[in-house]
C-alpha cells in the first residue's frame, strides 16, 4: 500500500504552529536586513565626511539640493539649505554656488527660487548657477559633474539626506564634503528620514549602474565664470 499523503494545513493555521511562527519571523527578519542593508551601508562609508559649515572644508563650489517650493518660495527646509549655502560663501569656503532642482514645468522653478534667494542674499548673480534638471540627487550629481564640471564641492542638504548625496556624487567623481544642516525633529523629519530607505536602496542601484540623467544636454560654462570671476576678484 502507498502512503497516505498527509493532509496541508491552510496557510493560516500553519502561522499558528511553532514552526511556522519561527519561519515567518526569520522571513521577516531576512526582509527587514536586506531592506536597511542600503542605509546602513551608507551610514559607515559615508559618516566621517558630514559635518558643519565650520568644519567644511574649502573647495571652489557649494551644490545645494532641492527641497519644495511653497508658492513659488523656497520651502523652509530649502530655506535652511541656502542659509547653509550663503554661510558657507560667506566665510569664503566656497566661490560658486550651483542651486540644483526640478524646472519640468512652467509654473514650478526651483533653480530659480533658490538663485533669487541667494542673490537677494548678498550673493552677486554671476556665482549662483542654475541646474534646472535636477530631478532627483543622481541627476544632481552626474550633471553638476558632466554639464558643469564640478569635481570638488561641498554638498548641502538635511542631515537624513547627506550621505546619500556623498556617495552618489563620489560614483559621479566628485570629490566631495557635506554639511548637514540640523532640523527640529518634527513630523517632516522623521518623514524624510524614512524615505531614505528606499532612497538608499535606489542610491545603491545608481551607483552601480550609473545611468545617465533624464536629461544630460551640453557642458555650460557657469561654473567656470563663475570661478573666473572669483578669481578676477
Amino acid at each position: 500500500m502507498g502512503r497516505i499523503p498527509r493532509p496541508r494545513l491552510p496557510r493560516a493555521r500553519v502561522l499558528r504552529t511553532r514552526r511556522g511562527q519561527r519561519r515567518a519571523f526569520q522571513a521577516v527578519t531576512l526582509l527587514c536586513a536586506l531592506a536597511l542593508a542600503p542605509s546602513t551601508w551608507l551610514w559607515l562609508s559615508e559618516t566621517d565626511r558630514v559635518g558643519t559649515v565650520r568644519s567644511a572644508p574649502s573647495a571652489p563650489v557649494a551644490v545645494v539640493f532641492g527641497a519644495g517650493l511653497f508658492d513659488g518660495e523656497p520651502s523652509p527646509y530649502l530655506a535652511h539649505r541656502l542659509d547653509a549655502a550663503l554661510a558657507l560663501y560667506r566665510e569664503h569656503k566656497v566661490e560658486a554656488i550651483l542651486v540644483t532642482g526640478d524646472n519640468s514645468r512652467d509654473d514650478y522653478n526651483e533653480p530659480g527660487a533658490m538663485r533669487r534667494y541667494l542673490v537677494g542674499h548678498g550673493v552677486p548673480q554671476i556665482r549662483v548657477v542654475e541646474d534646472y534638471a535636477g530631478f532627483d540627487t543622481w541627476d544632481s550629481c552626474t550633471r553638476a559633474r558632466r554639464i558643469f564640471g564640478v569635481d570638488r564641492a561641498v554638498l548641502v542638504s538635511q542631515s537624513f539626506h547627506v550621505r546619500r548625496a556623498l556617495a552618489l556624487c563620489r560614483a559621479a567623481g566628485i570629490s566631495s564634503y557635506a554639511v548637514g544642516v540640523p532640523e527640529a525633529e518634527d513630523e517632516t523629519w522623521y518623514y524624510g528620514g524614512l524615505r531614505e530607505i528606499p532612497g538608499a536602496g535606489k542610491a545603491a542601484l545608481n551607483v552601480w549602474l550609473r545611468p545617465d540623467p533624464q536629461f544630460l544636454g551640453a557642458p555650460e560654462d557657469g561654473i567656470a565664470r563663475a570661478l573666473a570671476d572669483a578669481a578676477g576678484h
